[in-house]
């Protein structure tokens, strides 16, 4: 979808894994070996460090087989060219497997949603977004087949998706609970509180609340 190939390599195949291998032993020997004996104070020292490492050593140094510099062979590419964002947020959504009942329906979540009653029987994939479970894309042996319609939802992201935090209520500049000690205070003497002057700061409380 992205472009992206996965490649695994034979077990026990170091050749296989040739090239990322050099790199790591060209960093530990190169790099590595000088931050060990200079010294990092911190992980920031130590990306700068290796930023600058990487920007003027690594990508400027000729490389034996491409006799360019691995910077020089980038840019000859032209300009780099990124990913659709819809391609990526598609490559990013979730997918379940599921058999259309007989009155075509599917069930995900709890929720139930209306197929293409053609897909009666067979086995569909549903590839959603689990932030929004009210619009998931059906596909059959890999082809697209229509969308699921809600039929009864409860549920409208996955269980699995951290709930968005609360936002904080706005400051009221006014600290409440210095002016209810203050009250308790005052009114300490008489047995009885007043909690009259406090009504102003009853709608910021259940706010908070």
């Amino acid at each position: 979808m992205l472009g992206v190939r996965l490649v695994h390599s034979k077990p026990y195949s170091p050749q296989g894994r040739g090239k990322q291998e050099r790199l790591n032993r060209f960093i530990r020997e190169a790099f590595l070996a000088e931050a060990c004996h200079r010294g990092i104070a911190s992980l920031a020292e130590l990306d700068d460090l290796f930023s600058a490492w990487a920007e003027s050593v690594a990508n400027r140094r000729i490389h034996a087989e491409t006799g360019q510099a691995p910077i020089e062979r980038f840019e000859a590419a032209g300009p780099f060219k990124g990913a659709d964002p819809e391609r990526v947020a598609d490559a990013f959504r979730w997918s379940v497997t599921r058999r259309v009942t007989r009155t075509a329906t599917v069930s995900l979540e709890g929720n139930a949603y209306a197929v293409d009653p053609a897909l009666v029987g067979r086995r569909v994939e549903l590839r959603y977004d689990p932030e929004d479970l009210s619009a998931i894309d059906v596909l059959c042996e890999g082809r697209p087949a229509g969308v699921a319609t809600p039929f009864v939802i409860g549920r409208h992201t996955h269980r699995a998706v951290p709930q968005a935090k609360r936002p904080e209520p706005e400051p009221t500049g006014v600290d409440y609970l210095a002016v209810v000690a203050a009250a308790h205070e005052e009114q300490a003497g008489t047995g009885r509180i007043d909690f009259s002057q406090l009504a102003m700061f009853a709608g910021d409380e259940s706010e908070a609340r």
